[in-house]
């Protein structure tokens, strides 16, 4: 077990250092300058998409399984929208400071372009299962379209791996965490309740999990920006300054450290910035498009303005927030010492007091559930890729064990509980990142796919044949 933690570190410092991040970044820019910046392009008609068209479930057959383009995207959400928008920004200027938040944008501006291609991919190269449901992603794209199946196959498995602790232990975990610092639940109850929750949302399938998260996605993104606002007003007058420290920590050492430290200084904001935008909005790693592909949609690049939104709301809205209360406060100076989670509460609980603490920890627990939901799909698609639609079963078990163990682990295992959670986090971690390879490699091989399908969107769009 040793020797299988120290090879993941090696592999995991590669899949998350500078050049995979330059990697993911770099195909962000260059399907941004492919397709014409659809970011900035579309960003009028996406807004328009997602909150102003009327009917949004295009008339489904009664026997069609898809879910409508709103219910894709929240599903979606639900498992970028997690614990890493809070938890993960305030590690991310912990460990890279203010400036952070700056880079954390700069790969979200990109990030959108290629949240765009891989749903637009998906939602094109998509076919149904021997059950009905649609099933699409980057193993599909890469065994239909780029003809490589092997590819494929490792993507799916990572999937899988990537599951386990980024979608199911660590966000149980992370659930039964808030649910204690709010209302001092004991751990295993909150494991029975929880399991107990996901399993009578996944066992109705796509439909009952995308109801769901309809329902809590907005409901949460909303309670958490309004908490937000209520601090970042109380502090209004600190932050153009905490602005001005993240966008000078951003390009230059804030401590004014001597050269070749100060040097340092700046890469860690722009590595940990970068990795934790990629980590918040999944932009790359080719999660998303798995449900996004089960949309109902008359044209492909129409689902993509979707990915568009998620994006900007997950990273540039909601990631913003967190980093915005944490400096306006002065936690980050204040408390140096903390990170994380406690990061993020001190920073509330120091804007709004008591009730600080229960918007973050209710904050955290919906997060982190949604998470749990949106990722069991990813898993089951990919397992249904692998093994058929008779895995579907097995996915499911392995889901509510993980997710019970996530939270009553400390009662289960005692002093090992910990050491489990943080192996098991660290090999999802690095599965999480190896899943952009392959993803990675389809976009850049279907890049002229891609463009067609945008210009063909264009034309029909300026033609009248499609309705924005």
């Amino acid at each position: 077990m040793e020797q299988a933690i120290k090879i993941n570190g090696f592999i995991n410092d590669i899949v998350w250092g500078p050049w995979m991040l330059c990697f993911l970044v770099g195909t962000g820019i260059y399907l941004t300058i492919l397709l014409g910046a659809p970011q900035l392009r579309y960003f009028g008609i996406f807004w328009k998409e997602v909150f102003g068209r009327k009917n949004k479930t295009n008339a489904a057959a009664p026997q069609d399984k898809s879910i409508s383009s709103f219910a894709a995207m929240a599903t979606a959400m639900a498992a970028t929208v997690g614990t890493g928008n809070i938890a993960g920004v305030a590690t991310a200027m912990h460990l890279g400071g203010p400036g952070a938040m700056i880079w954390m944008l700069v790969s979200a501006f990109f990030g959108m372009c290629t949240k765009f291609s891989e749903v637009t991919l998906a939602v094109n190269f998509r076919e149904r299962d021997k059950h009905g449901d649609w099933r699409g992603g980057t193993m599909y794209i890469l065994e239909h379209a780029a003809h490589q199946k092997w590819l494929a196959v490792i993507f799916a498995v990572f999937t899988i791996l990537a599951s386990f602790g980024i979608g199911y232990a660590v966000q149980a975990n992370s659930t039964a965490e808030g649910l204690n610092m709010a209302f001092g639940l004991d751990q295993l109850y909150c494991g029975i309740g929880l399991s107990i929750c996901v399993a009578l949302v996944i066992v109705g399938g796509l439909k009952s999990l995308s109801t769901v998260t309809t329902l809590l996605v907005p409901l949460m993104a909303v309670f958490y920006i309004l908490g937000s606002l209520i601090v970042l007003g109380q502090n209004a007058a600190a932050i153009p300054g905490a602005i001005a420290m993240a966008v000078k920590g951003a390009f230059s050492d804030p401590m004014a450290l001597p050269g070749a430290l100060a040097g340092w200084s700046v890469r860690m904001a722009v590595t940990k910035g970068i990795a934790r935008g990629v980590f918040s909005n999944e932009a790359g790693l080719g999660s998303a498009p798995m449900v996004h592909a089960t949309a109902n949609v008359d044209n492909p690049v129409r689902q993509g303005l979707y990915g568009l939104f998620e994006v900007f709301m997950d990273t540039i809205v909601i990631c913003s927030m967190t980093a915005l209360v944490v400096l306006s406060t002065g936690s980050l100076t204040g408390q140096p010492e903390l990170t994380g989670a406690q990061l993020s509460l001190y920073a509330f609980e120091t804007g709004l007091g008591a009730y600080g603490k229960y918007i973050l920890s209710i904050s955290l627990a919906l997060f982190a559930f949604t998470t749990i939901l949106g990722w069991y799909w990813y898993a089951e698609t990919a397992g249904v890729y692998l093994f058929g639609v008779g895995f579907k079963p097995v996915i499911k078990i392995i889901c509510i064990t993980l997710v019970f163990l996530g939270c009553a682990g400390d009662k289960l295992l005692g002093g090992e509980a910990g050491s489990f959670l943080n192996n098991v986090w660290d090999f999802a971690d690095t599965a999480n990142g190896l899943m952009a390879i392959p993803n990675l490699i389809g976009l850049l091989l279907l890049s002229g796919t891609l463009r067609k399908l945008v210009t063909d969107f264009d034309k029909k769009r300026l033609g009248g044949e499609i309705n924005l």
